[in-house]
C-alpha cells in the first residue's frame, strides 16, 4: 500500500504531507517496509508481464 492517499488520524491531514510527528513517522515506516512502495501500479504490471514473457520464453525453447 502507498501512503499517498492515506489521512492521518492524528492531525486529519494526508500522511505523504508528513505536517505532524505521526504523519512523519508513518510516512518514513512505509517507505521503509515495502520493497515497492516506489513503484506505482503500472510499473508492477508491466514487470510482472516482462517476468511471465520471459518463464513463457524459456519454456517454450526447453520443450
Amino acid at each position: 500500500m502507498t501512503y499517498d492517499r492515506l489521512v492521518c488520524a492524528n492531525c486529519a491531514a494526508p500522511v505523504n504531507e508528513g505536517r505532524c510527528p505521526v504523519c512523519r513517522a508513518n510516512r518514513e515506516r512505509l517507505s521503509q517496509d515495502n520493497l515497492f512502495a516506489q513503484l506505482n501500479p503500472m510499473a508492477l504490471i508491466a514487470l510482472l508481464a516482462v517476468l511471465i514473457a520471459a518463464v513463457a520464453l524459456l519454456a517454450h525453447q526447453t520443450a
